[in-house]
């Protein structure tokens, strides 16, 4: 068995048991969710955005991944529902006075807290690091501790003071549950919005269908009047041709067909005004008199 020099196994290094479940650390964990993008696994910086699921991103990430969404990306699947812009929101949040950067432990010569937030809630002063449970709402992007919603019941936001529902009210970085009931959600709003256009699209055809059915109704009518218009048209110019010229019936057919041939004047029309009149050339004040008139001739001469 190898005991050599007086060495006496035990039973633990001759027998090898089952492996240990590794377990995930919840600080990573929760530095993870808190502290870096879902998607580029980067810090998360300012504009910081949220999903309808609540997880956080960079807005830069989140361009970036709407540009091109052909590129291969490690977590892609953190991101397969934001189809827009429109289906994220910047949040609005709150610096924690507290929190240094990166330069608060430079040296490595004291105690650095990893537990230290860079936001707090603005309400009751928690710091956003996963130990408490936060909320965003929809409307404005502002970011409230969920106790602070309970202990302070408003219909109106805390730190802009615009209205919200119940249903504006989205759990950052919640369970699984959580999670599961925001996507349902997300689900019933889509399908609100696909049916209100579809709506919408067949209130415009109903309404453009009427017009054409209109269109085609008169068009048959128009043709009719047209055609006896024109035959018309064609007699009074046969008869005029074929009657002499000191007809009476010739005369009046050309008359008629001379006044509704001629444009009206504008000058003459009584329901005009005189400033309307005055703006085109058959005016009176747009004729010049005899004296302003010119007797002499140029080489290209322009007269009106």
């Amino acid at each position: 068995m190898g005991c050599d020099g007086g060495t006496i196994p035990k039973r633990h290094e001759l027998v090898k048991g089952p492996k240990k479940v590794e377990k995930v650390d919840k600080n990573a964990e929760l530095a993870a969710k808190w502290k870096y993008c879902a998607l580029s696994q980067e810090k998360l910086r300012r504009p910081i955005v949220a999903c309808e699921l609540g997880r956080l991103y960079n807005k830069d990430a989140v361009i970036e991944y709407l540009l091109d969404k052909s590129a291969e990306r490690p977590n892609a699947e953190a991101v397969v529902h934001i189809r827009g812009i429109k289906d994220i929101k910047e949040l609005n949040l709150t610096d924690n006075p507290e929190w240094e950067g990166e330069r608060r432990n430079t040296k490595g010569d004291r105690y650095e807290d990893i537990h230290c937030g860079m936001f707090i809630c603005p309400v009751v002063g928690l710091e956003m690091n996963g130990k408490h449970r936060f909320c965003y709402l929809q409307t404005c992007g502002c970011v409230f501790s969920d106790r602070a919603l309970k202990e302070v019941k408003t219909e109106i936001c805390h730190k802009c003071g615009d209205p919200f529902k119940e249903e504006d009210l989205i759990v950052l970085n919640g369970t699984k549950e959580d999670v599961e009931k925001l996507r349902e959600k997300m689900e019933e709003r889509r399908a609100k919005t696909k049916t209100k256009k579809s709506k919408k699209s067949k209130a415009a055809e109903t309404v453009s269908k009427p017009q054409e059915s209109k269109e085609d109704t008169q068009s048959p009518q128009e043709e009719i009047a047209r055609g006896s218009s024109e035959q018309n048209g064609g007699e009074a110019s046969q008869s005029a041709v074929a009657a002499p010229s000191g007809s009476s019936s010739s005369s009046k057919i050309t008359k008629s067909s001379t006044a509704t041939g001629t444009k009206r004047s504008i000058q003459n029309m009584e329901e005009k005004s005189e400033a309307f009149k005055s703006l085109f050339t058959t005016h009176s004040s747009a004729k010049r008199t005899k004296e302003q008139i010119s007797n002499w001739v140029t080489h290209t001469p322009y007269h009106f």
